[in-house]
């Protein structure tokens, strides 16, 4: 079904092959799945098999791929794309309508398929993967996680022969990479050829029929699942757990006796945030409480962060993403800030806080990952050494030989470490980071997760969202739970 034989490929203008001499197979009702540290060649193995190396992505070719029996390099993206579907990392890559029901019914449409075959089959493909409730919802309106399971779906409806499907688990709750582990099973059953691209290994224990290993473009070792119990194997790799503990509940709830960062009466309504401008966005100042109770995710939320490691954790849709947003002045929404005690706007808070957004691509505006830093290190005026600061950040975060790379040449991961970076170099007194592990391997996730520790201990407040149970275990110290946060409201709400 997905064939390499003898594959080796190098992007153009470049000396080094991305990936050599790869060999394997993915027959029907197989689940084979790909690791390795960012940038091992795992993304260019997924563009050679969905075609976009070399018909997109320009260069260098040996060897044949062939999906289907037919060889990709005679194939045109279109003809090739009818037969494999392909999850991307950032799932907007691959959005075109306004809606989910339209987004996911969009392929058939343009195939000339009937109203009632594709609504049927829509609604079908949203009841499997649980976003039913979702049909109705403007795309914009999605949180990440939900967009990647509309990804999925938009994919399954088309009912292609195989998949690939790069991160799939990267911004899903647990529940929901559950499900996602249940529907494999299923297509697994239904004779799929199912090629899975991730960092996040627990969650195929029982998917997987071969796990590969890559390092430097090539692959190292191949197996069972069973190999990754090997834990001399996946430091010498920098792999993630094959075994993970859900440490949700038994976080603490966050108890802080002198918060740096509170808010009181944070309310956020879509449609009243839809009639402000992008620039207002940005200069909200809180004050007053919202009293339309129409589309309103967010209602009288109070909560605090103190010094220490705060997760925040809920469901996809909760409101997570939306609630930091607000803080920083990136949603228009009421209510009140503080800052060490005393009353503060959006902007402000901004400015004492260094924030790493879901999406790296957002935030990556220069033409170097050092210059990247560099103009951090500049709006927030902390130019004192800046050389050192800059070199600092590029060794803690394994980025030194990236230096003088363009930043939207980077791997997912490696966007990601540099965003991580760039936060960091303002020095700030807060950090709220979103997700921002979605795209690490094992080495850089502990990575990340002892330079947020570094960061705790020099008494700054670190508000950290993310639904990735291993960083969880190795570094949050208390908890905010979103629907705990709701309830409390919801109950003030009752007493008003």
């Amino acid at each position: 079904m997905i064939q390499f034989e003898k594959v080796s490929y190098r992007y153009p203008f470049q000396d080094k092959w991305a990936v050599k001499n790869i060999n394997l197979e993915v027959l029907p009702g197989q689940v084979v799945l790909i690791t390795g540290v960012s940038g091992c060649g795992k993304t260019t193995l997924m563009r050679l098999a969905n075609g976009l190396c070399p018909h997109y992505y320009a260069g260098e070719i040996s060897g044949q791929v062939t999906i289907c029996g037919e060889d990709t390099q005679k194939s045109s993206v279109s003809a090739i794309s009818d037969k494999i579907g392909t999850l991307f990392q950032d799932p907007e890559d691959q959005f075109f309508a306004l809606n989910v029901k339209d987004e996911m019914g969009f392929a058939l449409k343009v195939a000339g398929m009937t109203p009632t075959i594709v609504n049927e089959r829509v609604v079908q493909v949203a009841q499997r993967l649980s976003i039913e409730n979702l049909l109705s919802h403007s795309i914009s309106a999605l949180s990440e996680g939900q967009k990647q399971r509309v990804a999925l779906g938009e994919i399954l409806v088309s009912e292609p022969q195989a998949l690939i499907l790069d991160e799939p688990s990267a911004n899903l709750d647990p529940e929901a990479t559950d499900r996602l582990a249940q529907e494999l099973l299923r297509l697994k059953q239904a004779g799929f050829a199912v090629l899975i691209v991730d960092h996040r290994l627990h969650w195929l224990n029982h998917v997987a029929d071969e796990v590969i290993v890559m390092q430097q473009g090539e692959i190292k070792e191949r197996g069972a699942f069973s190999i990754l119990e090997d834990a001399n194997l996946r430091k010498r790799y920098g792999l993630r757990e094959a075994h993970v503990e859900d440490v949700r509940n038994t976080l603490p709830e966050s108890n802080v006796p002198s918060p740096i960062l509170k808010t009181a009466d944070l309310t956020f309504d879509y449609e009243k945030a839809n009639h402000h401008s992008k620039l207002a966005k940005l200069k909200t100042l809180f004050k007053g409480t919202a009293k339309d109770a129409s589309n309103i995710l967010l209602k009288n939320i109070h909560f605090e962060v103190g010094p220490g490691i705060t997760a925040l954790i809920g469901e996809n849709g909760s409101g997570k993403t939306t609630l930091a947003r607000l803080i920083t002045g990136l949603n228009v929404g009421t209510g009140i800030l503080y800052l060490n005690g005393r009353q503060t706007s959006a902007d402000q808070l901004l400015k004492h806080t260094g924030l790493v957004l879901q999406n790296a691509d957002h935030q990556l505006q220069m033409r170097s990952v050092r210059e990247e830093i560099n103009a951090c290190l500049f709006a927030a005026n902390q130019q004192q050494s800046a050389e050192e600061t800059i070199n600092g950040l590029l060794k803690t975060f394994s980025l030194e030989e990236l230096a003088n790379r363009h930043p939207q040449s980077l791997s997912g991961g490696q966007k990601q470490r540099l965003v991580i970076a760039c936060a960091l170099a303002k020095n700030p007194n807060i950090l709220i980071l979103d997700e921002p592990t979605s795209g690490l391997d094992g080495e850089n996730m502990q990575r990340v997760a002892n330079a947020l520790k570094e960061q705790a201990s020099l008494g700054k407040a670190v508000l950290l969202i993310t639904h990735d149970l291993e960083l969880l275990a190795l570094c949050a110290d208390q908890a905010l739970r979103m629907n705990t946060l709701k309830k409390l409201s919801d109950t003030e709400n009752l007493n008003e």
